[in-house]
């Protein structure tokens, strides 16, 4: 996997053939999994430790708000909420790799499986400016149309696969690799903008 940018994410290629049955029925089977993660990510979280307490406020599951201010008033930011955020995020793009028909394979809810992602643990006071925070999500704003047209263009490849997997039993690679390239791309801008995990600027590349 490349070092290039601190937010990597690999899928891998299947090798057999899929599973035409779940793949006709994947947005019914998937309905199981979904459920458990929408319990996650639709939740507020009471939140206490040695320099911050009270509430802290969960968008869509990821801690952001309380990282913010840890970020900007103490140049910190806590492992724990850190790694909440990774495996949060690991979990909801194994799913959503299931549901784009990437991998047969059910997500689970601990282990990686197919889906590599992986994000560099930030040295806050070396690696992070306290202040870019509160602008990230302004910066990113070029990124947001990009993955505005990416996402329509991603959805209309699936349904193409889904016929391609229906009748061959293959995902075409061409497509598989782009379609993770959005993935990977929309990672890397909640990264910068929202996880705050890095300064570095996503580069408009669907590779890692």
């Amino acid at each position: 996997m490349s070092t290039k940018y601190p937010i990597k994410l690999e899928v891998d290629y299947p090798k057999q053939t899929l599973n035409r049955l779940t793949t006709f029925f994947r947005i019914f089977v998937a309905i199981p999994i979904l459920i458990v993660l929408c319990s996650i990510s639709a939740t507020t979280a009471q939140g206490n430790d040695t320099y911050n307490s009270g509430i802290i406020f969960v968008g869509g599951g990821l801690l952001f708000i309380a990282p913010l201010l840890m970020i900007l008033f103490r140049q910190k930011y806590p492992r724990w909420w850190f790694d909440w955020n990774l495996e949060l995020v690991r979990f909801s793009h194994r799913v959503c790799i299931y549901l784009m028909l990437l991998t047969d394979r059910y997500p689970s809810t601990d282990d990686q499986q197919s889906v590599h992602l992986d994000i560099t643990y930030p040295n806050v006071q070396k690696d992070l400016n306290r202040w870019l925070p509160l602008v990230k999500w302004f910066l990113a704003i070029p990124h947001y149309f990009i993955i505005f047209f990416l996402d329509i263009a991603a959805i209309f490849v699936t349904i193409i696969a889904w016929f391609a997997i229906l009748f061959t039993g293959n995902y075409p690679k061409s497509m598989f690799d782009f379609v993770v390239g959005v993935i990977r791309w929309n990672l890397r801008v909640t990264g910068y903008a929202f996880l705050l995990v890095t300064d570095t600027y996503p580069p408009f590349s669907l590779g890692n």
